[in-house]
């Protein structure tokens, strides 16, 4: 049933998450993710699938050239590195209680510690 009133995709990664990634070319590496496309199911990781950009000379740089830039990755090629275990754990939101109301967490299904702090 799709949803009805908050039509944001929840997704198990954010800005920041430490990721491996699990699939294609630089499947084994590691990265900090730096962008997340929720609406085309994409992520940024710093250092993976890089690109060659070719750019025009400009004001800042004048002699132009090619440059290496990252690519996006599909969001189901990255697992999150669990904070405790350094090793990739899959995902899992439960609702933590507090005073004045409660809030949903993900957590790390291999260790079961909470990573949104």
């Amino acid at each position: 049933m799709p949803r009805k009133y908050n039509k944001q995709k929840k997704l198990h990664v954010k800005k920041g998450d430490q990721v491996l990634v699990i699939a294609g070319n630089d499947k084994g590496q590691r990265g900090r993710v730096l962008m997340v496309y929720p609406k085309r199911d994409r992520v940024l990781v710093e250092g993976i699938n890089m690109r060659t950009h070719h750019e025009k000379p400009s004001q800042d740089n004048p002699q132009g050239g090619r440059l290496k830039r990252e690519a996006s990755i599909h969001i189901s090629n990255v697992m999150v590195i669990d904070p405790t275990t350094d090793e990739p754990s899959r995902i899992g939101r439960k609702r933590i209680e507090e005073e004045g109301g409660g809030r949903w967490v993900r957590y790390a299904k291999v260790s079961g510690e909470i990573i949104d702090k």
